[in-house]
């Protein structure tokens, strides 16, 4: 038995034993609490009633009322006060203060025998009543968790956008009834993700695999085909297939920033920027484009890692949309409420109304004169997916002059660490 636990083995349930619930077990702890709740008042009732102070009284049969009181002085004799009954002759007294204080002391023996039975009587309906009460309490207590219980189990991969938004006060069912909301966000979430990941992996992957296929056919098929041509379709496959290479790469990136973070941690976006830009040098002079940047202190919290790619991919995004001899600036900072980094790139002009389009898996405008024609078209959508997962926020629009666009990403404001205080604000020029 002990080592089927210790294996974690659930032991069988009986059958034709009903499970206790926490509506039955609630109203024995109730029951219990108030039986012995009175049970002590009675044992502290009775406590007092028995050693009630005073002078020492007994009634007889025939109405006689007799008192036998303590003196007040010290070494008096106790004194004796009869009184007649009422309709009635006194009847002869003959007794004497100590016979009258061991009739009163059976007496009141019997009163208090008495007057436990009755408590007693009184204490089991009471407790009856309260196991009643607390049944009815229970219920009454527990059917905001039955409601939740039973539109949790109505939800499902398919319905998973229903929240229970369970009304009434901040208590503890309506925080629980918040988190299972915020679960199933998380959770449409992260199937919405899976879904766009697997939507797009298949259309994306599909072509480039056909015409590799084509590719290797043609040149199988080819009675003619010599070893340059099976070299060069082979050079041809290989370049296609480190474009899927990083094509997968994206994808991956893109459906981990969507699923959310599981930590954070400080980092400033000035020093992610800098180390951008330094491996950003080659590219720049091959396109002839014009690097310019401020960077100032902008400390946030979130993924190193994903910050990082979201600042490069804005990067990228603005040296491949660009134009020969363009320019790129670059700024971080801060607002009271904010971090924020900036891309600006000049290039085509672009209408407002297909800025939102940009952010879209797969979508892009036309060619660009310093396209390399590598772009996977999940750049920008990846920014976009980082971004939410840091609870930033995308401000982008066209340049008001010489073409091209302008993407502000706000950052919630962090504390500064101790490696970015004083830091000064940095220009950068690369031509």
């Amino acid at each position: 038995m002990l080592d089927r636990l210790r294996r974690g083995h659930a032991l069988p349930i009986r059958p034709g034993r009903r499970p206790r619930t926490l509506r039955l077990r609630l109203t024995a702890v109730y029951g219990a609490l108030f039986l012995l709740s009175g049970a002590g008042l009675l044992a502290i009732t009775y406590a007092l009633m028995w050693h009630v102070p005073g002078d020492t009284c007994y009634t007889g049969p025939d109405g006689l009322n007799a008192c036998v009181a303590e003196s007040g002085g010290h070494g008096d004799a106790p004194s004796t006060a009869m009184t007649e009954g009422q309709g009635r002759a006194a009847a002869p007294f003959a007794l004497t203060p100590e016979d009258l204080k061991a009739l009163a002391a059976d007496q009141h023996a019997h009163e208090m025998h008495q007057l436990l039975i009755r408590s007693g009587i009184a204490l089991a309906v009471a407790a009856a009543t309260s196991v009643a009460l607390g049944w009815l309490v229970a219920g009454r207590v527990l059917r905001p968790l039955r409601r939740i219980t039973e539109a949790t189990q109505a939800i499902s991969a398919t319905n998973l956008h229903e929240r229970l938004a369970v009304p009434g006060p901040d208590d503890e069912l309506r925080r629980l009834a918040d988190t299972i909301d915020a679960l199933l966000g998380r959770l449409d979430a992260a199937f919405d993700a899976q879904r766009r990941f697997v939507a797009n992996a298949s259309h994306e992957l599909r072509t480039p695999l056909t015409v590799i296929r084509a590719m290797l056919q043609m040149t199988l098929t080819d009675p003619d085909a010599t070893l340059d041509t099976v070299r060069a379709t082979c050079q041809e496959v290989l370049v296609e297939g480190e474009r899927q290479d990083r094509l997968i790469d994206a994808l991956l990136v893109l459906a981990r920033s969507e699923r959310g973070l599981d930590h954070r941690e400080p980092l400033d976006l000035a020093g992610i920027t800098e180390a951008v830009l330094a491996t950003v040098g080659p590219k720049s002079d091959l396109l002839q484009i014009d690097v310019r940047a401020a960077l100032d202190v902008a400390p946030t919290a979130g993924d190193v890692r994903l910050a990082e790619r979201l600042v490069t991919n804005l990067v990228d995004n603005a040296l491949h949309h660009n134009l020969a001899g363009g320019r790129v600036d670059i700024e971080t900072g801060t607002t009271p409420r904010h971090a924020f980094l900036t891309v600006s790139n000049t290039g085509p002009a672009i209408c407002l109304d297909d800025v939102d389009r940009l952010f879209q898996p797969f979508q892009r405008l036309g060619a660009d004169s310093t396209a390399s024609g590598d772009g996977l078209g999940l750049g920008l959508s990846i920014v976009q997916a980082i971004a939410t997962a840091h609870d930033a926020t995308i401000q982008a629009r066209p340049r008001p002059a010489g073409g091209g666009l302008r993407i502000q990403v706000d950052f919630p404001l962090g504390q500064r660490s101790s490696e970015t205080q004083g830091r000064p604000k940095q220009a950068a020029v690369r031509d």
